[in-house]
């Protein structure tokens, strides 16, 4: 297996994604196998961090004691540029189809993407 690149969920400001040598499809989060056509290794690869909301939700009310004192946050899902969709925490006045980049913010003690809409 190749060696892993560093991302946020390791503490590193970066988002990281997969492409399948094999069939070329995209994937996110990782996995050691590709899970369209499962060959196996795929290449690992940064993103860019530029995307566009697909949708978006605000959160109200804590779902644990760690997150009260982010309430009202927005959790949104991002069709990233390089082809895959992920979920990650936003601007709270972000709307289905802005155009945004990421960034990262800690939350309920862990840094965290963070999208900020594009200018």
């Amino acid at each position: 297996m190749s060696e892993r690149l560093v991302d946020w969920t390791r503490g590193e400001q970066a988002i990281t994604f997969q492409t399948c040598s094999a069939c070329g499809q995209v994937q996110y989060f990782r996995r050691a196998f590709c899970a369209a056509c499962g060959a196996s290794d795929p290449r690992e690869q940064r993103a860019s961090g530029k995307g566009r909301v697909y949708a978006t939700s605000l959160v109200c009310r804590a779902a644990t004691p760690e997150t009260r004192t982010h309430v009202p946050y927005n959790i949104l899902l991002v069709d990233c540029a390089e082809g895959f969709r992920m979920m990650a925490h936003g601007e709270n006045d972000l709307a289905i189809g802005d155009e945004v980049d990421a960034s990262f913010k800690p939350f309920a003690g862990r840094l965290v993407p963070f999208f900020v809409k594009r200018k």
